[in-house]
């Protein structure tokens, strides 16, 4: 799950993280008046005559494409927010489509003298918390360890003792901080860490974090992820949710404990098991098709699920084919056979339909799909299933 910038900063600052002070303005009748208010409402709190409308949508690079604006007066605060909202912003993170901004934040402007790179992340295979810091921040992450790895520094945190002292001065030490500086930059990074630990992060960014001209440290943007399977200790993280962001497949999928994920293929694929999946995906593009999602029903669906794992992939105009590939534990190939038969004349599906079963039943699985009067392509072994829903894909 991700949320918005500015409720990244909320969650911070609940932390002792400095973040600027700022007001969310949503869409809506009386704009200009609200984001007035917001902005009188700052220079008031916080003595300040500079003010920075940034638009909320859960994508980076929106500066780029014309999601922030730095204002010099309140005038310009509300012209910046009637541009922004209801604009679509189109950055390398939502895609050719773009994502529509329905809410700005506004917050006080900061005197920045550096900008700086912290991340955290699970290093998976040393089962310990990394926390990443650079030099370079205000640049993709991505684009410094291609171009200039040596500038990214990197300190482990075992679970067992959390994050200590000597990691926060190996940090400031690489960024250059002077002393004063790393003191403050003990408890900040210390704030970010408790932060990610606590709430169940499996990422956190602060992409710049920033000094100020007075020497203070401060997160002037985050982004965050959680880690799904953890939420259900953190029903106000769950609040933050904003399904609007989402892909509305993704949404649907989630009311049916789906694991779903739209891709920019034209091959719907209906699998139990993520291994499975993947694997379904790579053999897919191995014999020159290009895959429209990632689902897996999970290995104890039902006949219900399955139904509602057609309508999802359906809902996909660009679905040209649709291939279900399960191998039966749990699930038995009778139930998914059932679930195909149902879904497919619920919906009087149009698409060719190329269905693969192995294991439990699977005799029984496929009788039942001999017998359905439906147009369902049999095969027989992955490598058939793909070469047969990548032809029925291109015609």
């Amino acid at each position: 799950m991700n949320i918005h910038e500015y409720q990244a900063k909320q969650l911070l600052k609940k932390f002792g993280v400095r973040v600027p002070e700022g007001y969310l303005v949503e869409e809506g009748s009386q704009l200009d008046q609200r984001a007035q208010k917001a902005a009188e409402q700052l220079a008031i709190e916080r003595k300040n005559k500079v003010w920075v409308v940034k638009a909320q949508i859960h994508a980076g690079g929106r500066g780029k494409a014309g999601g922030v604006k730095v204002c010099q007066d309140v005038t310009s605060v509300q012209a910046a927010a009637r541009e922004i909202i209801g604009k679509t912003l189109v950055t390398p993170q939502t895609g050719a489509h773009g994502k529509v901004v329905h809410k700005v934040w506004i917050e006080e402007g900061s005197d920045i003298a550096r900008e700086l790179y912290l991340g955290i992340v699970i290093d998976r295979a040393l089962s310990q918390v990394v926390m990443m810091a650079s030099t370079e921040g205000g640049m993709e992450i991505e684009e410094v360890a291609a171009k200039h790895p040596e500038k990214i520094v990197k300190v482990t945190v075992d679970p067992t003792t959390g994050f200590q002292p000597f990691h926060a001065r190996k940090l400031a030490r690489a960024l250059g901080l002077t002393a004063d500086q790393t003191k403050e930059a003990i408890h900040f990074f210390g704030g970010v860490y408790r932060c990610f630990v606590e709430s169940d992060c499996s990422l956190v960014e602060i992409n710049p974090m920033i000094v100020t001209r007075d020497g203070k440290l401060m997160a002037l943007d985050a982004k965050f992820n959680f880690d799904d399977n953890a939420l259900f200790r953190h029903p106000e993280l769950v609040t933050m949710r904003d399904l609007v962001e989402e892909n509305a497949q993704d949404v649907e999928a989630s009311k049916y404990e789906l694991a779903y994920i739209a891709l920019e293929g034209n091959i719907g694929c209906l699998v139990n098991g993520a291994g499975l999946a993947m694997s379904t995906m790579d053999i897919i593009k191995l014999h020159g098709g290009e895959p429209a999602n990632f689902l897996d029903v999970g290995g104890g669906a039902t006949k219900e699920k399955v139904a509602h794992a057609f309508k999802i992939i359906l809902k996909d105009p660009q679905v040209k084919a649709i291939l279900v590939n399960i191998f039966g534990g749990i699930m038995k190939c009778d139930v998914i056979a059932e679930g195909v038969i149902a879904a497919a004349k619920e919906l009087a599906l149009q698409v060719p339909l190329v269905v693969r079963l192995e294991g439990t039943n699977v005799e029984k699985g496929k009788e039942i799909l001999a017998h359905s009067g439906l147009k369902i392509i049999a095969a027989d072994g992955l490598t058939d299933a793909a070469k047969k829903v990548v032809a029925a894909a291109q015609h």
